[in-house]
């Protein structure tokens, strides 16, 4: 025989597994130390100057 299943059980616990894996993935997204995020800010600050100083006209300030 077929095991009888709740739907509305099974739904609920469908839209939970859903959320865990939604918030999974912005605790790895957001979820960087104080250290991590200076070292990626200055890294990106890095990278525009470096490409604002290979300009062929900078703009002037």
């Amino acid at each position: 025989m077929a095991e009888i299943v709740n739907l509305r059980t099974k739904r609920k616990q469908a839209a939970r597994d859903e959320a865990r894996a939604k918030a999974d993935s912005n605790a790895a997204q957001h979820g960087l130390s104080k250290a991590q995020k200076a070292l990626a800010k200055a890294r990106t600050d890095k990278a525009t100057r470096d490409l604002d100083a290979h300009q062929l006209d900078p703009k002037s300030p």
